[in-house]
């Protein structure tokens, strides 16, 4: 059967999803009751609408969100935990990203920091901003090691481009002087230039300890603090109550891990 020669220019202009969209209609009987507008409509709509999910797909990806299936529309806001269901609505808008400005969650463990930042760092990646995800000792780590192997620019280059990084787990380790170091110039270069959200179990008023010289936990803080939203957690663990109503093995595809 020849291939309708409209087709055959679709793929190769690489408008893939109006071509499967043509090549849909053209087998669809109704179609014929359609105009040429209304075809062209509805063609124009499924190339946006593939775009979106390659878009999307490759935002996930580069994300490397530990659950990137975590999504604001399952938050549970029933579990008492001190979460502030206009606040993290609010959030999820995401406007804070679009502002550069960086958002604190605390809290002990087990209730839900993590998944409520992959759920934010998710809806971001919806919003078509660029997200990266670290858990804060890993990225110590690999930035010790890049040194070494020189990786290190190319490493933090991809820490300071995203237009979201959600650093999880800070803390409680003090940090050394090049992890002093590496933590000061990632957030100066992202100071009023990208959003950073922060998880940890300490509360904000032992981070000062934590990062240990003063002059430098000074200039930390203040850059990271400065117009930082907060979500201040409390409440028992959200993970010991799951594991006691379902399998063990499904606890880390639920909130509250």
């Amino acid at each position: 059967m020849l291939q309708h020669p409209t087709l055959d220019q679709l793929k190769h202009l690489k408008l893939h999803g109006m071509a499967r969209a043509f090549t849909e209609l053209g087998d669809n009987a109704q179609a014929g009751e359609l105009d040429h507008a209304q075809w062209l409509a509805l063609l124009l709509d499924r190339e946006e609408a593939e775009r979106d999910d390659r878009r999307l797909t490759y935002r996930l990806r580069n994300a490397r969100l530990r659950h990137p299936d975590a999504a604001i529309e399952d938050v549970d806001y029933r579990t008492p935990r001190r979460l502030d269901k206009a606040l993290f609505q609010q959030l999820a808008r995401g406007q804070w990203i679009a502002r550069k400005q960086n958002l604190i969650v605390t809290g002990p463990c087990g209730v839900g920091k993590s998944w409520l930042a992959f759920a934010l760092g998710q809806k971001a990646c919806r919003d078509d901003f660029s997200v990266l995800y670290k858990r804060a000792p890993r990225m110590f780590a690999e930035l010790e090691t890049g040194r070494a192997d020189g990786r290190y620019p190319r490493l933090f280059r991809a820490l300071t481009k995203a237009n979201l990084l959600i650093l999880d787990d800070w803390g409680p380790d003090r940090l050394n002087a090049d992890q002093r170091r590496d933590l000061m110039e990632i957030v100066e270069d992202r100071y009023q230039n990208a959003a950073i959200l922060i998880t940890s179990q300490l509360p904000l008023a032992k981070w000062h300890d934590v990062i240990g010289e003063p002059t430098f936990a000074d200039a930390i803080l203040d850059r990271i603090v400065h117009n930082a939203h907060r979500i201040d957690l409390d409440g028992p663990s959200m993970r010991k109550a799951i594991a006691k109503n379902i399998n063990p093995n499904d606890v880390d595809h639920v909130e509250g891990k």
